[in-house]
């Protein structure tokens, strides 16, 4: 990520080639005379930090997870570019038979997990910088909580749709921050210039078609996760946008994703019921034969 060359705020990745960030741009137009006085600046992070502030995001710390848990998997393994399906299931990949039957922690562990050096890159380059903004925005534990509950529901609907095929990556969660952002951009809950917001909103916008046809397209890829992660963030940032805006409504947000987990494991309920397995919580009864599961049954979150 490249910094502003005028105060040293970090730039999005999504703004190529841009060497002055948006609240210098219009800090300067300012001073032109160019602008009202009473415009709205954008929120972006400050470049300084506090004494004795740490220099460490949660979006660092999510990095590091994902990070350490493919650097374990290469240790145990003997490849780091494509990782066999025991391997995955082993390291918590969400599979329909051993998810819908007990392990219902895989919902979440499977954002953790990638299926080999190019996934991880690819995602991590995307949370890196999505992460990064929508950190700053909504501040350090409503992102996480937003980022953990997209990974819930892009997970839930990825074993609705294909019980019978692993699925991992963090792209799931990574299209519902995106999400999150639009509906927040999109209902105004933070203040941001009109010329900033569409550039924002082009770049977002961008992202999330892109890859949803690139998710059509290539074979292997879970597409549903995105779409699940996706629809999750935008009621999420919609719900936080028209009910809980200012971060002093901790409360009112706690609410929110309370409701969110409710219905996802009123989701899971059901979900088990239609397969016709009774809802438990523990280690599944099924032993599954993981070392002879052939690799090309794998969905992965690309991203």
């Amino acid at each position: 990520m490249a910094n502003c060359i005028r105060c040293g705020r970090q730039l999005s990745g999504f703004t190529f080639g841009r060497k002055i960030c948006q609240w210098c741009v219009q800090h300067e137009a300012a001073q032109r005379g160019e602008v009202r006085e009473d415009a709205r600046q954008p929120v972006m992070r400050t470049p300084w930090v506090r004494q004795g502030e740490s220099t460490i995001s949660l979006t660092q710390i999510i990095f590091g997870i994902n990070v350490a848990v493919f650097l374990a998997m290469v240790l145990s393994g003997s490849t780091v570019m494509d990782f066999p399906l025991g391997e995955l299931i082993r390291f918590g990949a969400n599979f329909g038979p051993l998810t819908l039957s007990g392990e219902w922690w895989r919902l979440l562990t499977n954002v953790f997990v990638h299926g080999g050096l190019i996934h991880i890159a690819f995602n991590m380059w995307c949370l890196w910088n999505l992460g990064a903004l929508c950190e700053s925005l909504y501040g350090t534990w409503t992102y996480g909580a937003i980022y953990l509950i997209c990974g819930l529901g892009a997970s839930l609907l990825s074993v609705a749709w294909h019980p019978g095929g692993p699925s991992v990556g963090a792209s799931g969660a990574i299209f519902g921050l995106a999400g999150a952002l639009i509906a927040a951009l999109k209902l105004g809950e933070f203040s941001v210039p009109r010329p900033a917001l569409s550039g924002v909103m082009r770049s977002l916008g961008a992202f999330v078609v892109y890859n949803l046809i690139f998710g059509f397209v290539l074979p292997g890829v879970d597409n549903s996760a995105h779409i699940g992660g996706l629809i999750t963030g935008v009621l999420v940032g919609a719900m936080i946008a028209l009910l809980a805006p200012r971060q002093e409504q901790a409360g009112r947000r706690l609410v929110i994703f309370a409701i969110f987990l409710v219905a996802f494991a009123l989701g899971a309920v059901k979900l088990a019921s239609y397969h016709g397995l009774p809802l438990r919580f523990g280690k599944s009864p099924f032993a599954l034969p993981t070392e002879n599961l052939e690799p090309r049954g794998t969905r992965r979150n690309a991203g």
